[in-house]
């Protein structure tokens, strides 16, 4: 009996051991995924240390051998876009075959409840007052040229929780981000080629959980921070989020990046400091795929009524717009872009605006005229510069073209002030391609604000139809530490 009990515990422990020494890969490489196209592919996974491993794919054949951790990692050459399935097949002592592969354009989305918003709505969750649902009518198709992955809500290392890649459509398709989708719809109809969209996201998540933390330790804004422990930034330990749900997907070939976030970050007033951790964020990332040119757009966060959220933190109407400053000053940030959603919100009382067809058509408008040199307008009118001539300040935007009212009513939510700092209505009146502002009671201008205000849903936008990001002209100073 012992002697059967002991063959036991050596079978069990050589199949133990075999199963170890055999090929592996990370979830996020599998079947039905997209590859980017046009960029160095990495191949990459664990197997036996010093056993040889090939790689096939698209008549590409490439080879190494595994270091002394098991480690290994093969770089295709760049692919052409290719929306006919193909195999990629890893062979060493096992082989792993991987089915209906296409080649195009990878983006990574991530950030808190309203990038996690899913296709199918939950029952907390409003459907829009204006217009179609169109997220109903999107459930009702496929589309087996975007494929999705996502990331479940689990901290899990070394590696990500997942159900793996899927065919855009079923049931997939209903629990995905629906920015993301209708991102990955608007490129796809616009490129015709293959589309992969990677969801990884958290509701009610802070910025500092996806950020890792060495990212903050090498900023200046952050030094006060630095020698402290445990290391925590604003009573957060960073990088949880980060190293479970984001870094296990790298090295994985993409084009860029989408976030949307910051409605927990304006819950504890961070104002400018978001743009200290925007950077962080961003840094971060791009280091942790070797490429500090990689697109990162983000949304700015929708009016709503956060001076009405009891927590310990005293809320003023003007919290969000500060908090929309340090979203607007990181687009100094190279290779950063922002859509602007003021407009997309039904009641303020709802932090979960329902009109995400749209928020992801306004993503997409940023890659098509930054990455794939499409003659579109990308952003609605941003603020350049101000003169004061005589009584009146004069506004310069950059994408300006087509000023107008979205109502034809009055330009709404100007205010001016002058050297007392106090601030009255104001009006404002488009004369070309810049705005005048004034008011009668103040005779010398020093500076104007325009939709300060959480409540603040203004008319003004470009030819376009794109709605102007709001700002002050007394901004807080902040300038890229690179």
């Amino acid at each position: 009996m012992k002697l059967k009990t002991l063959f036991t515990l050596i079978l069990l422990l050589t199949s133990s051991v075999c199963i170890q020494a055999q090929v592996r890969l990370p979830k996020v490489l599998g079947s039905n995924m997209v590859l980017q196209r046009e960029k160095p592919v990495p191949v990459w996974g664990w197997a036996a240390p010093g056993e040889s491993v090939t790689v096939s794919f698209s008549g590409q054949q490439k080879t190494t051998k595994t270091d002394i951790a098991g480690n290994w990692k093969v770089m295709l050459s760049p692919l052409k876009a290719s929306d006919k399935p193909q195999v990629l097949t890893i062979t060493a002592s096992n082989t792993i075959t991987l089915s209906n592969i296409l080649v195009g354009e990878v983006w990574l989305c991530s950030g808190q409840s309203n990038m996690e918003y899913p296709m199918k709505l939950k029952s907390n969750y409003a459907k829009p007052k204006k217009g179609v649902d169109s997220s109903a009518l999107e459930l009702t198709k496929t589309y087996p040229n975007i494929r999705i992955f996502k990331v479940e809500k689990v901290l899990s290392t070394p590696d990500v929780t997942t159900t793996g890649w899927n065919e855009c459509g079923g049931t997939a398709l209903e629990q995905f981000s629906a920015a993301g989708f209708y991102f990955a719809k608007s490129i796809q109809a616009e490129l015709n080629i293959p589309i992969g969209v990677i969801s990884s996201s958290w509701g009610g998540s802070r910025i500092e959980p996806w950020t890792p933390s060495e990212a903050y330790e090498v900023l200046p804004a952050f030094a006060a921070e630095r020698d402290k422990t445990p290391f925590m930034v604003d009573k957060v330990v960073p990088g949880m989020n980060y190293k479970s749900m984001i870094q296990p997907l790298a090295p994985f070939a993409i084009r860029g990046f989408l976030w949307y976030q910051g409605e927990s970050n304006c819950l504890i007033n961070d104002g400018i400091r978001y743009a200290d951790k925007m950077q962080a964020l961003i840094d971060g990332w791009r280091k942790q795929w070797g490429n500090n040119k990689l697109p990162f757009y983000s949304v700015l966060i929708a009016p709503y009524y956060y001076s009405k959220y009891k927590n310990d933190i005293l809320h003023m109407p003007e919290t969000l717009p500060e908090l929309w400053e340090g979203q607007t000053q990181a687009l100094k940030i190279p290779h950063t872009g922002m859509a602007v959603v003021t407009d997309l919100v039904d009641t303020l009382t709802d932090i979960h605006p329902s009109y995400k067809w749209e928020v992801g058509r306004r993503l997409a408008l940023l890659s098509m005229a930054n990455d794939y040199n499409k003659k579109v307008v990308c952003s609605g009118p941003v603020f350049k510069s101000m003169k004061v001539k005589n009584d009146k300040a004069i506004l310069s935007f950059i994408y300006s073209d087509g000023l107008k009212t979205i109502d034809s009513k009055p330009l709404n939510w100007f205010t001016i002030a002058g050297k007392d700092g106090k601030f009255v209505p104001a009006t404002a009146k488009i004369q070309g391609n810049k705005i005048i502002v004034s008011a009668p009671e103040i005779t010398k201008p020093t500076t104007v604000r325009f939709a300060w205000n959480e409540a603040a849903m203004p008319n003004l936008y470009n030819g376009a139809g794109l709605p102007a990001a709001p700002f002050r002209t007394d901004a807080a100073d902040w300038n890229y530490k690179n």
